[in-house]
């Protein structure tokens, strides 16, 4: 890359944050939805996980509307202009946002009747249509019908004493035209018929009637072909499928919250019925009907989506799990930790040795399990602090904390009770710990607790001894073998002691003392971020060599966003990792020609969040739980470590960044239009996944030298 300035000799501040130096954040997340869905078409992914990619971005695309539309709709009513680095207002927004995800919902469908549902027959893996079904399959759903789904269904007829219910969000629905008398002499038009979740959404047709094949029958089809039974004495002269999406979003108005956990239990109760954002009805729907729905829903004609196939196309994602075709999956993966990596009490002794850095899900989460689990039984350990943002079901990290305050350590844990949709679980959650003697604190309104922190205190001789594990993704064992995160675990006196005045500060909401090492939001990461950024500005301005390199879930905070337009006109490399949302606009002259932003999708999620800056060999490294948002940097609580060891170092750099940059099978590069274009394959073409999981299985992983001491620390 050159440092060639083009026609902008000196610009200043001003020209770099123009509006239209500016990718917008909502048509930023479609495109990496769009990019998603290009791996369901993908012919060289196993067919099964074509049909999960599909899944997900379905779901992808109800979240967004439950939470980014929803809010842009409230910007809109409130009478707000253009709040964004982009300046679109929101009517602008939700204009651009309903084409292209007319289109993309248009192209999910297409995707699934013309490609994945023949290629799935090819493989003897059916989803008949009803009219295709056999008499004695007709037979066995209308028995299943009557035994299965029958009792558990309620009709409500539409009439003055019957008005339109209150269906909650995302529930699959049916609305039903109908002919005829009901039972008090009244003439019957329409009713509604809700699918409650505990149904199956895809049935398996018994062995018997397959021919050897794997046949299903979506619940949809088995609804609505017998209705008829529900409307005894009745014509049904249409059945329909539709759901709407809400507002899923909380409100808590920060100042008047007494209780974090009574507010967001009222906000919880209320979730299910927000406003309406989005309604979705079967293709075959009468327009008429759409238009009573729309209006029932106070929604306008292009919140309507058409759907050509099961309106719950997220459902489908338990399939995968119901058929035994080891083919047509990804193969098997067991991942272990470090072949040397010591166990129980003795994993003390090795972190007093040395660093050790574990790279999920290549490498097993058993280590920081271990690590825990060891605590939680050694005598010699006085106290474990650890924050918890998801954790999943049956964690064996809350067991083994749990464990820890039954043998008498004191436990604090920080619970993040606003997880998006992990809210309720996480006041179970709070509960359980509560009534087994853990000291629970919620964090701070207003202020998420998104860092992952663990932080464990042990007598050893004469001193008190800290070990520290910093992650940039949650403590949850299920997450850890399905996405890529980064992972410290050190006795380095003055990280540790930075952890632990980042949990008092938590508990206790004193002023943090300042940090030797950690970057901390919402305090100094944000300047300390930038003033990296600026110092390689300066070496390239000087002509010394200088380059950035980073990775991250999203990318919309504008001053950092500047920064970097400001080091790539002075001439420095930046090379960009950025999986979601990108509103940077790379390779554009005079203005960030010297950036290059690529989106690396695969098997795993791509979920580490890794800092490095300075030329090759020199860098000074970072892990983090933040990704480049206003979000992340001055609205929640979240942490960045640097990387002293060097082996550990260059390690990171290989795995987690260069691999990446090499990588042209999984990868797609943005240009300046904001138009993403999948890389060309070099003969085989290169897998950053695939070259992990080869390391993996070879144990080809370095996991460090001796700790080197940190600088003195402030206590």
């Amino acid at each position: 890359m050159t440092g060639a300035r083009g026609e902008h000799q000196n610009p200043d501040a001003e020209f770099f944050a123009q509006p239209s130096h500016y990718i917008n954040r909502e048509l930023s997340f479609i495109a990496f939805n769009a990019r998603v869905l290009e791996l369901a078409r993908d012919p060289n992914i196993p067919l099964l996980e074509r049909m999960r990619y599909l899944c997900i971005s379905s779901s992808n695309l109800d979240e967004f509307f439950e939470i980014r539309v929803a809010g842009l709709q409230k910007q809109l009513q409130a009478g707000l202009l253009g709040t964004g680095p982009d300046n679109l207002s929101p009517a602008a927004q939700l204009e651009e946002i309903r084409v292209r995800t007319h289109q993309l919902v248009g192209d999910q469908y297409k995707l699934l009747n013309n490609e994945l549902l023949p290629a799935l027959e090819q493989c003897d893996i059916v989803f008949p249509a009803p009219d295709e079904w056999s008499e004695p399959m007709q037979q066995w759903a209308s028995q299943f019908f009557e035994q299965e789904l029958l009792p558990v269904l309620s009709p409500l007829g539409l009439a003055p004493s019957h008005p339109f219910p209150q269906l909650t969000n995302k529930s699959l629905n049916f609305i039903v035209s109908l002919k005829g008398k009901d039972a008090f002499g009244r003439e019957a038009t329409m009713a509604v018929v809700r699918a409650p979740r505990s149904l199956p959404r895809i049935i398996p047709v018994p062995a018997e009637l397959s021919n050897g094949r794997n046949v299903f029958v979506l619940l949809s089809s088995m609804i609505q072909q017998n209705m008829a039974l529900l409307f005894a004495g009745l014509k049904t002269q249409g059945v329909y499928q539709f759901r709407v999406t809400r507002n899923s979003d909380l409100y808590l108005a920060d100042d008047d919250v007494a209780d974090l956990r009574l507010a967001l239990q009222d906000e919880l109760n209320a979730r299910e019925y927000g406003q309406a954002v989005r309604l979705e009805t079967g293709a075959d729907c009468p327009p008429e009907i759409i238009q009573y729905l729309l209006k029932e829903f106070n929604l306008k004609e292009q919140d309507c989506y058409l759907c050509h196939g099961p309106v719950n196309l997220d459902r489908l994602q338990s399939l995968p799990e119901m058929i035994d075709r080891p083919d047509l999956k990804f193969p098997p993966q067991t991942f272990s930790g470090p072949a040397e990596h010591a166990g129980g009490a003795e994993i003390f002794s090795e972190l007093r040795r040395r660093d050790v850095l574990l790279h999920y899900p290549y490498q097993s989460s058993a280590s920081v399990v271990s690590l825990l689990r060891a605590a939680s039984t050694d005598p010699n350990v006085l106290a474990i602090k650890q924050t918890l943002y998801r954790t999943g079901a049956n964690s064996e990290y809350v067991e083994a904390l749990l464990a820890a305050a039954h043998n008498g350590k004191d436990v604090t844990v920080i619970i993040e009770l606003r997880a998006r949709f992990d809210e309720k679980a996480n006041i179970t959650l709070a509960s359980k710990l509560q009534h087994a003697g853990v000291q629970v604190v919620y964090g701070v309104v207003g202020i998420k607790t998104h860092a992952k922190l663990l932080l464990i205190v042990r007598r050893e001789g004469e001193r008190l001894a800290r070990y520290a594990h910093i992650g940039t993704g949650n403590y949850h064992t299920g997450t850890a073998r399905a996405y890529t995160d980064m992972n410290l675990l050190t006795s380095n006196e003055a990280i540790t002691v930075d952890v632990q005045n980042v949990f008092n500060q938590l508990t206790g909401l004193g002023k943090v003392a300042s940090m030797n090492e950690l970057l901390h939001a919402p305090f100094t990461m944000h300047r300390k971020v930038v003033s990296q950024i600026r110092k390689q500005t300066r070496r390239a301005k000087d002509g010394q060599p200088a380059c950035i390199k980073a990775r991250m879930n999203s990318l919309n905070e504008p001053l950092i966003i500047q920064a970097l337009y400001e080091a790539s006109h002075a001439g420095v490399e930046v090379l960009l990792l950025v999986r979601g949302i990108c509103s940077l606009r790379p390779g554009v002259r005079g203005l960030s020609e010297n950036i290059r932003v690529f989106s690396v999708l695969g098997r795993f999620l791509e979920h580490a969040r890794v800092y490095a800056f300075g030329p090759s060999g020199e860098e000074t490294v970072y892990l983090s739980s933040a990704d480049w948002m206003p979000r992340n940097m001055f609205h929640r609580v979240e942490v960045a470590v640097p990387v002293r060891d060097k082996a550990l170092r260059d390690r990171i750099v290989r795995e987690s960044l260069d691999y990446y940059f090499k990588d042209d099978l999984f990868s797609w590069e943005l240009n300046g239009n904001g138009d993403y274009h999948r890389r060309e394959p070099v003969g085989k073409g290169f897998s950053a996944q695939r070259k992990l999981l080869q390391q993996a299985n070879t144990n080809e992983f370095i996991t460090g030298k001796r700790t080197k001491p940190g600088k003195k620390s402030r206590k």
